[in-house]
């Protein structure tokens, strides 16, 4: 790939980088990644993919901006209310890196549409707020054998993963084999949430994407990455293989997505 002259500047920081180098740039702007939700995680993986470079992104989104969103979805503002979540993060990204192409998908993300729109992607990044869509999404990444970047949270804490399928790999239900029963756990609208601690969870989500995009480092595969901001620490966790998982185990149970309730008790947050 021969870059422009302004290539060469915007991605300067990342071409001196002896790991990445002109390389990994040319891998970012030919990869293409979904976001599920353009909220509060969404706002961090959106913006940072996009300035790095990443050629496609897949926005799947079917909100419209609130204003109790904007403490902690920063890719929106409030000259935005009212405005599809979408639409507003697209014109963000256009005016951010005009090398980045935003495909919107405004829609609900379900087991009829799920397995259409993930397929079209090299990474898959959830950016959703309840256990259901997780379930849901990482059931498809499994059965069409993409890379999934989980992160989520709540009050003042995060966690982050990366499952990868593959016969030694856990994926999200060896960690949650099934969703608590509804209203059994709390959503960021009813327990609250730190906005600065959203932002945070979404930048090492999109610091994973370009990870795995580029073939750098060690993603977090096997490893549960546990944040706590009122203690400002990290605990990092091995997650191993359930074997008696339902999808990816050896007796599976989950072979489509037709053959699970996915129930959906909140919005993407």
């Amino acid at each position: 790939m021969n870059f422009t002259d302004e290539q060469i500047m915007r991605y300067a920081r990342h071409i001196i980088l002896s790991e990445i180098g002109a390389k990994g740039q040319e891998k970012l702007l030919n990869s293409k990644v979904l976001i599920i939700g353009a909220g509060g995680l969404g706002s961090a993986l959106i913006y940072y993919l996009a300035a790095a470079g990443v050629g496609k992104i897949g926005i799947v989104e079917n909100d419209v901006v609130d204003i109790s969103n904007l403490q902690r979805q920063i890719i929106h503002d409030t000259n935005h209310l009212g405005v599809h979540k979408g639409e507003s993060a697209k014109e963000k990204v256009n005016s951010l890196n005009p090398d980045v192409e935003v495909v919107l998908y405004k829609t609900f993300i379900d087991n009829k549409n799920a397995l259409d729109i993930i397929k079209e992607y090299d990474v898959i990044a959830d950016g959703s707020d309840n256990f259901q869509t997780r379930f849901l999404i990482n059931d498809a990444c499994y059965l069409l054998n993409k890379p999934l970047v989980h992160g989520a949270v709540l009050r003042f804490e995060g966690q982050l993963s990366v499952f990868v399928p593959s016969e030694n790999n856990p994926c999200y239900r060896c960690i949650y084999e099934e969703a608590p029963p509804p209203g059994f756990a709390p959503t960021c609208k009813e327990a609250g949430v730190l906005g600065s601690v959203v932002g945070t969870i979404g930048t090492l989500q999109a610091t994973e994407v370009i990870k795995l995009l580029t073939g750098v480092g060690e993603p977090l595969i096997g490893k549960l990455l546990v944040y706590d901001a009122l203690t400002a620490t990290f605990n990092k966790f091995k997650v191993a293989k359930n074997p008696n998982c339902p999808l990816c185990g050896k007796n599976k149970t989950i072979k489509d997505l037709n053959t699970v309730d996915y129930t959906y008790s909140c919005s993407i947050q």
